[in-house]
């Protein structure tokens, strides 16, 4: 190209229209160029907007809102931390906690542990930033711990309740399936069947902008999220509530049958003993009579060892088989022609079979309390998100009902120390050694001060 242009006169057309078209040539490359630089930033600009759009939950309507969030979330992390702590501290430390049933209490406080101590803080992060800044894979991460820890308390939940369904209405099976063996199987079973059932979604986590965390998307999980948020949630929720209250319908013939059995008694007294040998007026031992008393000669039998339990007596360990069948019930008579007992041993054991029973009935409305607990954080946020499958409700309105669900990993603690006396009494053993160093210090320093 050089050789050619040289043999062209410099003054001739020729010259001058080559002249032009290289001229315009090299403007169009430099033309070009900066285009496809424009386009590159322009696209990088693009990408970048696009991950903080993904991440962000940024709107004008909850600025505000925000910060009553992350004070929420601050006394949920502190509270829900030391007083899960303390729940496995006191059974650790205290012997007469050591129950099956507070291997359960255990295990729920665990669940809750992993959510205050880990997952809460980062929420508490993207609500102050209204974006989350861990990225990708540590959203996943959160989103599969959140419903790992919400699946193990539900099907903890689902185990108190059965459990104690069992003690009242089938003793033996109650026995074999919460053999210190079988609590094992039980809580292992617990985590794995939610660590496999919200495994199968590790894809399809994302950030949610409407409550500000990491969820599985709404969409890409169906069916297979809608299914296990179904059996996982209201299946489950479901069977506490049913065995609640089969076992409160058992709790009420039982009173109802120790009531007919000591009108009997104040009438066996009245009458001579041929006429009180000869006629059952009470109706005691006849069909549901037998079967109402022999449930409270179980459940006085369960809970006769009031000191040596916790939270529940009749969860302690289980009598063996030749002492259950030695046990008398002094509930039921044997047998029409049985001998009454004396007044004084019938007055004795009455006091105590009515205090078990009301420990009993004490420690389950505990548990029914727990389970109310659950139902009360969860159940606005499930309802909000079957009705509003658009999204069109406010984005205030979704984070509240969110943040009521942090409310359920720090309650626990607060309604064992409420209602029951014995984790009352650990609590406070627990926090008066903790405290014990400041208190030596204050007293050091007082006495050398005055």
């Amino acid at each position: 190209m050089a050789a050619s242009q040289e043999l062209i006169p410099k003054n001739s057309p020729s010259r001058q229209q080559f002249d032009l078209y290289e001229s315009k040539k090299t403007h169009r490359a430099t033309r070009e160029k900066l285009f496809t630089a424009k386009q590159q930033r322009m696209m990088m600009n693009q990408t970048n907007l696009t991950e903080d759009d993904l991440f962000s939950c940024y709107s004008p309507s909850v600025v505000g809102y925000r910060y009553f969030a992350v004070l929420w979330g601050c006394a949920v992390t502190i509270i829900g931390t030391l007083g899960n702590l303390m729940t496995i501290l006191a059974f650790a430390i205290d012997p007469h906690l050591r129950t099956r049933f507070n291997v359960l209490i255990v295990n729920l406080a665990l669940a809750d542990l992993l959510y205050c101590t880990i997952l809460q803080p980062i929420s508490v992060d993207s609500y102050l930033h209204l974006r989350w800044r861990t990225g990708q894979l540590w959203c996943r991460i959160f989103g599969l711990l959140l419903f790992l820890s919400n699946s193990v308390s539900i099907i903890t939940l689902c185990l108190i309740a059965g459990g104690r369904y069992l003690l009242v209405a089938k003793r033996a099976v109650f026995d074999r399936v919460f053999s210190d063996r079988g609590l094992i199987l039980l809580i292992i079973s617990a985590w794995a069947i939610g660590l496999a059932s919200f495994g199968p979604l590790w894809p399809v986590y994302v950030f949610v902008p409407q409550v500000c965390t990491c969820s599985f998307h709404r969409t890409r999980g169906r069916p297979y999220s809608t299914i296990l948020l179904f059996f996982i949630f209201f299946v489950g929720l479901g069977c506490v509530g049913a065995f609640y209250l089969l076992i409160y319908r058992r709790v009420q013939i039982a009173s109802k049958a120790l009531l007919r059995y000591r009108f009997s008694r104040r009438s066996s007294r009245k009458k001579p003993a041929s006429s009180a040998q000869g006629t059952d007026d009470s109706g005691v031992e006849s069909g549901m009579g037998n079967t109402c008393s022999c449930e409270m000669s179980s459940q006085a039998d369960i809970t006769q060892r009031k000191d040596e339990s916790t939270c529940d007596k009749s969860f302690a360990k289980a009598p063996n088989s030749s002492a259950a069948n030695k046990t008398t019930p002094d509930i039921v008579p044997t047998s029409p022609s049985s001998t009454p007992a004396p007044t004084g041993a019938a007055s004795s054991s009455h006091t105590a079979t009515t205090g078990d029973d009301g420990e009993f009935k004490r420690v389950t409305r505990m548990c029914f309390t727990v389970f109310l607990c659950f139902v009360f954080c969860f159940v606005p946020f499930l309802l909000l998100n079957i009705v509003d499958k658009h999204g069109r409700a406010p984005q205030v309105l979704h984070m509240f009902t969110a943040n009521l669900t942090w409310l359920n990993s720090c309650i626990n603690p607060v309604l064992y120390a409420v209602m029951n006396r014995q984790f009352r009494q650990a609590y406070h053993v627990l926090l008066t050694r903790a405290a014990a160093p400041l208190t030596c210090l204050w007293t050091w320093w007082r006495t050398t001060v005055s």
